[in-house]
């Protein structure tokens, strides 16, 4: 028999599950369907309800193609929804952590993640938001207020939503841990610099950032990607981008005024929109939901004075090697990689070389695969960590494995300390955690991941 757990909040009663040591609900509505002509706007308040509201199944992702990564497709804007996990056993004043799912800018869901072991063991809530997607999210035009931020703003709103109602779930309001993973990451490096976001959370952990405050070489993320530009876009930039993309797939007719070609634009079906997707990832700085870039305030130390953590994966870019060359059936190989080093790196391809000598890996897509993580992954998250750890309390680790423990006691109480596991010196004194199955403790991350060297490199 389902157990059923019921909360009133303030838009009404919902009814989730009793599950194994944990409370689960799912697809709560924290604002009102962004459909119709409320398409590329700020997110409205939601509308109270009658009965109660079911939260049993999770919301609708948002708006997405399924990818060989991320086998999920979505064409139903109505998807600003979250996902709740609580540990059964009763309790106020529990730290929470809201979780902004990766996937790129184009993909991803909340229903992805199963928060359950860091709920439980970390005794601790864990908020997770579904938000506007690509060019639902980040879509720019002319006479668009707030191009570029529609899925920074739904973040905003989710936080907002937590500050409200976390009470009613044993959460603290007041100790809220924003946590975000690849584009999550990114995202919640815009929260750190935006106006509207300030005092929503208290901490901050940044897993897998790709490229918060630089450019990254081509093939060094994807193979075969070329050079890719800061992951912020200036508005202007990024509306004559919705304007040239609107015109060049007939969205909108000729000559039209902005306001008239909006109203168009709001009519075109989203599976035609979700083939432009992959163009509008980059949220737009310039305006007021984000004045600044974020590549520009970090390392001024225009943000929060709060404790931040933030790491890579050991091996992070096999994952991308492995799925877009080598299962592609382009692996890289002796003749390809000389090309690949001179596309990457120009006339530093031969210092590259010799540094990364093909003798020395199993495969050349491996030799590949460490170049990506030590130059796109491993080189600026340790940058950004030095441009936290100058003005706040920063921890900087390397995952392989047993992070969860770590994490919710960073939640908890703002530094990753754990009686039963090993001590964690914060990253100004140069320490890097890693955490790895066989092993917890100090690594030499700038000699592993060769920083010096790439600090002199494109």
């Amino acid at each position: 028999m389902t157990r059923h757990a019921t909360v009133q909040l303030g838009s009404g009663a919902i009814r989730g599950r009793r599950l194994d040591g944990h409370l689960s609900f799912r697809g709560i509505p924290y604002a009102a369907p962004p459909v119709n002509e409320r398409r590329w706007r700020p997110p409205a308040p939601v509308s109270p309800w009658s009965g109660v509201w079911d939260a049993t199944v999770p919301g609708n992702p948002a708006p997405q193609l399924a990818q060989s990564f991320a086998d999920v497709t979505s064409v139903d804007e109505d998807c600003l929804t979250l996902d709740i996990t609580v540990p059964e056993a009763p309790g106020s004043g529990r730290p929470v952590m809201v979780w902004l799912h990766g996937g790129g800018g184009t993909n991803g869901t909340a229903a992805t993640y199963d928060p359950r072991r860091l709920a439980v063991t970390g005794d601790v809530v864990v908020v997770a938001p579904n938000f506007r997607l690509g060019v639902l999210g980040c879509f720019g035009h002319p006479g668009l207020a707030d191009s570029g931020t529609f899925g920074l703003q739904d973040q905003q709103a989710a936080l907002r939503w937590v500050q409200r109602e976390i009470t009613r779930f044993g959460g603290d309001p007041a100790n809220v841990t924003l946590v975000g993973e690849s584009y999550g990451a990114l995202m919640v490096a815009a929260h750190l610099v935006a106006p509207a976001s300030a005092g929503l959370f208290h901490r901050a952990i940044l897993q897998s950032g790709f490229a918060v405050t630089g450019s990254t070489p081509a093939h060094t993320f994807i193979p075969g990607v070329p050079e890719l530009p800061p992951r912020w876009i200036p508005m202007a930039e990024l509306e004559r981008l919705g304007a040239a993309t609107a015109a060049e797939h007939g969205w909108v007719r000729p000559g039209s005024a902005p306001e008239s070609a909006l109203e168009q634009l709001r009519r075109v079906p989203v599976p035609d929109l979700l083939q432009v997707s992959d163009a509008f990832i980059r949220p737009a700085f310039g305006g007021p939901a984000l004045p600044e870039s974020p590549a520009t305030a970090l390392p001024a130390g225009r943000f929060p004075r709060i404790p931040l953590m933030l790491g890579t994966t050991r091996d992070e870019a096999r994952f991308f090697v492995g799925l877009f060359a080598d299962l592609a059936g382009t692996p890289v190989t002796a003749e390809s990689y000389p090309r690949l080093l001179a596309e990457a790196f120009g006339d530093a391809a031969d210092e590259v070389a010799a540094r990364y000598a093909l003798d020395r890996f199993p495969t050349p897509s491996l030799a590949w695969a460490q170049i990506c993580t030590d130059r796109a992954w491993a080189r600026p998250a340790w940058e950004l960590g030095q441009i936290f750890a100058a003005h706040t309390d920063t921890w900087f680790y390397e995952f392989a494995d047993r992070m969860n423990r770590y994490w919710a006691a960073f939640a908890t109480y703002g530094t990753p300390a754990c009686d039963d596991l090993p001590s964690w010196p914060d990253v100004g004194s140069g320490h890097v955690q890693s955490l790895a199955p066989e092993r917890i403790g100090g690594t030499d991350y700038a000699a592993e991941h060769r920083l010096e060297f790439w600090a002199r490199m494109p």
